[in-house]
């Protein structure tokens, strides 16, 4: 301990004199180092070790669940889970080694802390009991199933160990005397201090472990059927070609939780009483009726989505690429979907060979129906007449201006298997602009429609009017 400042030092030195016994007299700067060395208590001895923790108890193991078919014959059944190990009780603590006091040391003494009890081991968890599903179509065979299917107990805590105690001092006080100074200066003293010795603290005894909690009892499950249940499908993905013909089948199962599953087996069985009751198995199928002019073997292998809605009816999704014209009929639990037509969604935007001829009132738009299926698809055109002062066939026109541009009436448009013409001279075009000579843009807009599907497809002729056919462009 060091002092700074003569007023500081003086009223250190009074408050450990007093502490120590010396008179209040103030006391020499050496006086008050010496003082103010002298060191806190110190130990001796060796501490107590703590006890050892307990173990803690292994779990009960789970029994197995079990599936029967009740036909009315006597049954017992033991589906008990296993009890839980008691924890091991906590080591008791070792004894400090106290040793012997020293004697008139100039300093205090601690006595060897005791040791710790070893905490107790938790108990082990019960197994949990086996859960039984009971195949029967007549409810009074359950009245002839004795089972037993409680949990495990869990497993009794260790307890803890027991503490060692401190050790005691032989000697709680002593003095020992110290002079400052020569003996016959003026300023020659001595004084006594008195030193002490703190007996070791007694150890904590180790706590109690946790009890293993109780296994589960089992659970019922009551089937009325007479042959495994099958599992839910209640939505699935399959080609056309596996609901051609044969169909397919989704599946629901449903389920009730009821109350009173002891009352229902023999007197005396243990098991939860909340139980699982199969209410009903619902099955519906689908079956496709490929009665289309177009072959099922280009379809064949495209994928159907089936899945039973809220109230229990099949929908169906087909694959985006495939247009079909049908009907659905239904025929107990089977959906039948029969076809009329089809086709894919590319083969209706396959109109190609944009093709310009004439002028004037005899000005004609002729193109192709590639997949030729014009007989089934229904086309509405829009049209935009566009005209330039400049050549487009040999660079691109910088401007155009539209002249007219509006639906193009059924009346003007001619299908003859795979070809269409289209009149544009019928249209309200001024005379001017569909002369021989005027540099055109012609942007046709199909709208091709079938059973409730479309798609577009937009082509461009660009061309200078003259006698003849022209052609064919983009």
């Amino acid at each position: 301990m060091r002092f700074v400042g003569h007023c500081s030092l003086v009223f250190s030195c009074l408050l450990l004199a007093i502490s120590t016994g010396v008179s209040a007299k103030p006391l020499t700067e050496q006086e008050c180092f010496v003082l103010a060395q002298a060191p806190g208590a110190t130990p001796y001895g060796q501490g107590g070790s703590a006890g050892k923790t307990g173990d803690s108890g292994r779990s009960g193991s789970a029994s197995e669940n079990v599936t029967i078919f009740a036909d009315g014959a006597p049954l017992t059944l033991n589906l008990t889970g296993r009890d839980g190990e008691n924890g091991q009780n906590g080591g008791e603590a070792k004894a400090p080694d106290c040793g012997k006091q020293p004697e008139n040391v100039t300093q205090n003494l601690v006595s060897a802390d005791g040791g710790n009890g070893g905490n107790g081991g938790n108990g082990g968890d019960g197994g949990n009991a086996g859960s039984i599903s009971i195949y029967t179509t007549n409810f009074d065979n359950l009245r002839q199933i004795l089972v037993t299917a409680a949990g495990g107990k869990g497993g009794q805590p260790g307890e803890g160990g027991e503490a060692s105690a401190g050790c005691q001092c032989t000697r709680p006080y002593w003095t020992v005397e110290r002079c400052f100074g020569k003996p016959g200066d003026a300023d020659y003293r001595c004084n006594t201090q008195e030193f002490r010795c703190q007996n070791g603290r007694n150890g904590l005894n180790g706590t109690r472990g946790l009890p293993g909690r109780d296994g589960l009892p089992g659970k019922l499950t009551l089937l009325n059927l007479n042959k495994p249940l099958e599992a839910d499908r209640p939505t699935a993905t399959v080609t056309l070609a596996t609901v051609k013909d044969q169909g397919f089948t989704l599946s629901k199962n449903k389920w009730e939780t009821r109350q009173g599953a002891q009352a229902l087996l023999a007197t005396g069985s243990v098991i939860d009483d909340q139980y699982l009751l199969l209410t009903e198995r619902l099955e519906r199928s689908f079956l496709l009726l490929w009665n289309a002019p177009q072959p099922f073997n280009n379809v064949a292998n495209l994928p159907l989505t089936l899945s039973l809605d809220a109230n229990q009816e099949i929908q169906t999704s087909f694959p985006g690429e495939l247009w079909l014209e049908g009907a659905a009929q239904k025929r107990g639990n089977v959906t039948e979907f029969v076809v009329y037509n089809a086709l894919r969604s590319s083969e209706a935007t396959r109109l190609d060979e944009l093709v310009l001829a004439g002028n004037g009132t005899g000005l004609k738009l002729f193109l192709v129906d590639k997949a030729d299926r014009s007989n089934l698809v229904a086309t509405k055109f829009r049209v935009e007449y566009n005209v330039t002062d400049e050549d487009p066939r040999f660079r691109p026109a910088s401007t155009y201006s539209t002249k007219f541009a509006g639906e193009i009436p059924d009346r003007l448009v001619t299908v003859n298997g795979d070809r269409l013409v289209i009149n544009l001279g019928q249209l309200p075009i001024p005379e001017q602009y569909a002369k021989p000579g005027v540099g055109v843009e012609v942007v046709l807009t199909a709208t091709r429609s079938f059973a409730g599907y479309s798609a577009e497809q937009t082509l461009v002729v660009q061309e200078v009017l003259r006698h003849g056919t022209y052609k064919t462009t983009r």
